[in-house]
C-alpha cells in the first residue's frame, strides 16, 4: 500500500534560502511597496498604532496588508513545488496544537487586529531542512524546519520560537522590512536578485554574485533587525505566558541556542544568524520571569487550562494542508465559525518527545544514523521517543516487520496522552508495502489493521481522517473514505493531500469525472492554476457517457474551470506588473 505523502527527493535549499527570499522581496513592483497603509486601500488603519501595550517600530508602514498577502502568495507558491516543503499531518496536528493557543492569546491581547486576522494567510508551512530554523515571511506564512523541532525537549521551547515568529507576523516587520528596501540603491537589489536567480544552478555564484551587496547593507540591516528581535521577544513573551506556556521556555530556548553557537558554527543553525543572540536579549528574558510567575492566571493555553476530554476549534477552511492557523474565539459565548472541527490538543511532554523523534528521522538522508537510532531503541530501557525513532528508521530501513514489533511495544508503554500519537504510527505502518496489515507477526489476519482503521475515521484529526481513509482504501471499502474526505475538503477546500486520497478513493469507486475533479482541486489548493486548469479540461475531454452518468459534477467542473482560469489571468499581470 503506497502512502500518500510528499515525495523524498535531495534536499535543496533554493526556495527555503534567504537569497531567494530577498529576491522575492526586492520584485515587489513598487505600486505596491509604495501603497499607503489605509482602509480604502485594503490595509490596516491606523497602522502606526501602538499594540499589546508597545510602541510600533519605525514610521507608519508603507506596504498595504493586501499587498503583503499578494507578496506572501507569491513565495507561498514556489515553497509548494520545493522538494524540501513536508506535509505531514502527524507533524501538522501537533504543531497546530501548539499555533492555536499561541494565536488565541494574541488576538486576545490585541497584537493580532481583527484585519490582519482576517486578510493573512495564518498558514503553516513545514520544511524538511534539519538545520534549526524557523521563518516569518509576508502575508502571515510561516515555517518551522524539522531540524527545529528535532532538537527542543520540550513543549514550551517550541512554542517560544512560535511566538517569537508570530510576533514578527504580528508586528507587520516583514512589510517594514520591504518597506525599507526603498532606502537601498537599485543596484543593491539588482545584486541581491541576480544572486538569488544564480543560487538555482550554482550555490557558489550565488554566494560571490551576493557578498558584495551584502556587504554594504549588513550593518543597517542589523541594526534595524536587532530592534525587531527584542520587539518580537517582548511581544513574544507575552502571548507564550497568555497562552499557558511557561515563560521558562523562552530562557531555555535562548541559552540552547548560545550552547550551540558555542560548540558549533557550522551552519546547522541559521536561526542563530537570522535571529542573533544578545546578552541584552537574554537578560530581558530573564528578568521577565518573575513577573510572568507573579502575574500568571488561568491562562488560555493547553497547559494551563486543559482539562480532560476537552477539545479546541479546529483550523477553518481555506488552509492548505488543513493548518490554517484560525483565531479561536474571545470567550465561550461566542459562537465558533461554522464548519469547524475538533483537533487533539494534547501538549504534553511524552507526545513532544515522539514528535521530536519524528522530526530527526524525516530530516535524515543517510542510513548510517538510522541504523543506529534502531539499535538504540530495541534495548529493553529504551524511552518512547527512543523506540518511536526506532520503528520509523526500520520502516524506512525496509524492516517492517521489526518496525511493527517496536511500534507494538510502544504503543503498550507510552502515556496516555501520547497514545494517539502511536497508533498514529502503528496505521502508518501497516499501511506500507508490502502487504498492508496482512501477513506480518504483529497483524497476521488484518484485524488490527481494521480496528486502527475504524478508530481513525472515527477520529477527528485531519492526520486521523487521511490515515483511516487511506486504511479504508486499502481494505476495499472506498466508501467510507469518501464520505469522510467530501465533508473535510467542503470544509478545507485548499487541503491538497485531502483531494489527493480523494481522487483515490473516487478512482477506486469506478468515478472518473469525479476523480480528476479532485485531482485538479489538489493543484488549485497550492496555486497551481495552470494545472489545475488542464485537469478540469480533461475531465471535460472524457468520453461523453461518463459526462453524462453525473451532470452535477460536470456543471461543477466547468464552473471550477472558469474560476482557476480566471485566477490563471490575474496571476500573469501580477508577473507583469
Amino acid at each position: 500500500m503506497r502512502l500518500l505523502t510528499t515525495p523524498r527527493f535531495p534536499l535543496s535549499r533554493r526556495l527555503f534560502s534567504v537569497p531567494v527570499l530577498l529576491a522575492a522581496l526586492a520584485a515587489v513592483p513598487v505600486s505596491l511597496s509604495n501603497a499607503q497603509t489605509n482602509p480604502a486601500a485594503g490595509g490596516a488603519p491606523g497602522a502606526g498604532a501602538t499594540r499589546g501595550g508597545l510602541p510600533s517600530l519605525g514610521d507608519e508602514q508603507d506596504m498595504s496588508i493586501a499587498a503583503e498577502r499578494r507578496l506572501g502568495d507569491r513565495i507561498a507558491r514556489d515553497i509548494y513545488r520545493d522538494p524540501d516543503y513536508l506535509d505531514d499531518p502527524v507533524l501538522g496536528d501537533y504543531l497546530s496544537a501548539i499555533w492555536q493557543p499561541l494565536l488565541g492569546a494574541a488576538r486576545a491581547r490585541g497584537d493580532v487586529p481583527p484585519e490582519l486576522s482576517e486578510r493573512l494567510a495564518w498558514e503553516l508551512m513545514i520544511s524538511r531542512d534539519r538545520r534549526v530554523n524557523a521563518f516569518a515571511l509576508p502575508g502571515g506564512y510561516l515555517g518551522v524546519n524539522l531540524g527545529l523541532l528535532a532538537v527542543t525537549e520540550r513543549p514550551e521551547e517550541l512554542a517560544a520560537v512560535m511566538a517569537h515568529e508570530l510576533s514578527h507576523v504580528s508586528q507587520r516587520h516583514i512589510a517594514r522590512l520591504v518597506s525599507s528596501q526603498d532606502r537601498l540603491a537599485p543596484w543593491m537589489l539588482g545584486a541581491m536578485i541576480l544572486g538569488a536567480l544564480a543560487a538555482r544552478a550554482n550555490t557558489e555564484v550565488a554566494n560571490a554574485a551576493i557578498v558584495g551587496s551584502q556587504a554594504v547593507a549588513m550593518q543597517t540591516q542589523l541594526n534595524f533587525s536587532r530592534d525587531m528581535e527584542r520587539e518580537a521577544d517582548r511581544v513574544g513573551f507575552g502571548v507564550l505566558t497568555g497562552a499557558g506556556f511557561e515563560g521558562q521556555g523562552f530562557v531555555d530556548m535562548f541559552d540552547r541556542l548560545q550552547q550551540a553557537s558555542r560548540l558549533n558554527d557550522d551552519g546547522s543553525f541559521p536561526y542563530l544568524r537570522s535571529h542573533p543572540l544578545t546578552s541584552e536579549r537574554i537578560a530581558d528574558m530573564r528578568a521577565r520571569l518573575p513577573l510572568s510567575t507573579a502575574r500568571a492566571g488561568p491562562g488560555v493555553g493547553p497547559l494551563k487550562s486543559a482539562v480532560p476530554g476537552a477539545v479546541a476549534n479546529a483550523p477553518a477552511s481555506g488552509g492548505p494542508a488543513g493548518l490554517r492557523l484560525d483565531l479561536p474565539a474571545l470567550s465561550s459565548a461566542t459562537p465558533p465559525p461554522s464548519g469547524l472541527v475538533t483537533v487533539d490538543t494534547t501538549v504534553s511532554a511524552e507526545r513532544h518527545a515522539l514528535m521530536a523523534a519524528r522530526a530527526r528521522v524525516l530530516a535524515e538522508n543517510g542510513p548510517d544514523r538510522l541504523r543506529a537510532w534502531l539499535q538504540t531503541g530495541q534495548g529493553a530501557s529504551a524511552s518512547p521517543g527512543v523506540r518511536y525513532a526506532a520503528a520509523l528508521s526500520a520502516q524506512r530501513l525496509g524492516q517492517r516487520d521489526l518496525a511493527l514489533d517496536l511500534a507494538q511495544r510502544l504503543r503498550g508503554s507510552v502515556a496516555a496522552s501520547a497514545r494517539p500519537a502511536a497508533d498514529a504510527l502503528m496505521l502508518e505502518l501497516l499501511l506500507t508495502a508490502p502487504a498492508a496489515g496482512g501477513n506480518s507477526r504483529v497483524d497476521p489476519n488484518g484485524a488490527l489493521l481494521a480496528s486502527l482503521r475504524d478508530q481513525a475515521l472515527a477520529g477527528d484529526s485531519r492526520a486521523e481522517l487521511l490515515l483511516g481513509a487511506q486504511a479504508a482504501l486499502a481494505t476495499g471499502v472506498p466508501a467510507r473514505a469518501v464520505s469522510r474526505l467530501q465533508a473535510w475538503v467542503v470544509q478545507h477546500p485548499r487541503d491538497a493531500m485531502a483531494w489527493q486520497v480523494l481522487a483515490r478513493a473516487h478512482q477506486a469507486q469506478g468515478q472518473t469525472l469525479r476523480s480528476i475533479r479532485a485531482e485538479a482541486e489538489s493543484r488549485a489548493a497550492h496555486m497551481d492554476y495552470e494545472g489545475a486548469a488542464d485537469r478540469f479540461r480533461a475531465a471535460q475531454a472524457l468520453p461523453a457517457a461518463q459526462r453524462a452518468a453525473d451532470p452535477m459534477e460536470l456543471a461543477i467542473v466547468d464552473s471550477r474551470r472558469r474560476e482557476v482560469e480566471r485566477m490563471q489571468r490575474e496571476l500573469a499581470l501580477e508577473r507583469n506588473e
